[in-house]
């Protein structure tokens, strides 16, 4: 165990349950390891906190969940951002790096349906009945739900848990579609209905991990937090967030990537890019060693775009930010 002289540590998180549930186990952590630690968290709202009533994919921008927090780790009121993988994007401002990835919850997505007379109404997805409406705002969720299911009507859905939960249990929906390391992090276990294969719903890359950031030149900082680095999961995300950057893409974005390490020596990668109403998914695979992830993760990218995800971004980016420039890949 590293020892450290008393200092005190700030944590900057967003302000909602999840999020602080995972400072909060972060702080667990750094407590554990250095019991002579003081720290505190700084809660910030982020624009996406901020802007609640639109689809996030319609606001634009990449960075909305972490802007804000790393405003303030430059400004030196935080020491350590507590990010939700999948919220960050792939280019750091200058000066702030992620310095550690966690060890990754279940990265897959969760199917959620009312629960009566103490069983769920709907029992899977499948089951779902024709013109059944879905709340998600997820592009990358929706694009493959109706890929497969093209009668469903797909609602926009923001907010906390508890709020989605609610508007689920008063009939909004027929089901919800959430990430199931959120719902497993916060104990609502039972109220996951199904957790869908990857064939169905594809996760978002990142999703199920929690990073750190924090400043590149604090050399303090980094050496403590450093032992909280998982490297399976570092290596697995970091193959997906190569796919995500070749591609030119933001948490937004129908782009969907899964990586894992398989018997000790291989890792596994599979992506997708789909058209906003489902009816294109191109998905691509690749495999070798895990040394060698981020550059699988490019290649796997230069695969798909050569195969049409290209022109798919493209409109997407034309439809949905039609302010941005959408030149996607080369």
């Amino acid at each position: 165990m590293k020892e450290v002289k008393t200092k005190k540590l700030v944590i900057g998180t967003r302000g909602s349950k999840l999020a602080l549930w995972q400072a909060e186990w972060i702080k667990s952590e750094l407590e554990r390891r250095y019991p002579n630690l003081e720290i505190g968290l700084n809660k910030i709202k982020t624009t996406g906190d901020n802007i609640l009533d639109v689809p996030l994919a319609q606001v634009g921008g990449k960075g909305l969940f972490v802007k804000e927090i790393e405003e303030a780790l430059l400004r030196h009121e935080a020491d350590i951002a507590v990010h939700s993988m999948k919220d960050v994007p792939t280019e750091f401002p200058e000066g702030l790096h992620l310095a550690v990835i966690c060890e990754r919850e279940d990265p897959r997505d969760a199917f959620l349906s009312q629960i009566q007379n103490g069983k769920f109404r709907i029992q899977n997805f499948k089951d779902l009945p024709a013109g059944a409406t879905v709340g998600t705002s997820s592009l990358r969720r929706s694009c493959q739900l109706l890929h497969i299911r093209p009668d469903i009507r797909i609602e926009h859905l923001r907010g906390n848990l508890d709020t989605r939960l609610r508007k689920l249990d008063e009939g909004w929906f027929d089901a919800v579609i959430l990430a199931a390391a959120g719902v497993k992090r916060l104990g609502l276990n039972n109220r996951i209905t199904e957790i869908l294969h990857a064939e169905i719903s594809l996760p978002a890359i990142g999703q199920g991990a929690v990073g750190i950031e924090c400043r590149a030149d604090d050399e303090y900082i980094n050496s403590i937090i450093a032992p909280m680095n998982h490297s399976e999961t570092s290596v697995c995300v970091k193959a997906e967030r190569a796919f995500l950057k070749r591609l030119e893409g933001g948490c937004q974005v129908p782009i969907a990537a899964n990586a894992r390490i398989v018997h000790h020596s291989l890792l596994v990668l599979d992506g997708l890019v789909g058209s906003i109403s489902g009816e294109r998914l191109i998905k691509g695979h690749n495999e070798g060693d895990p040394a060698d992830g981020e550059n699988l993760g490019i290649k796997l990218a230069e695969d798909v775009l050569a195969r049409g995800a290209k022109e798919i971004l493209d409109d997407v980016y034309n439809r949905v930010f039609p302010a941005v420039n959408g030149d996607i890949g080369s």
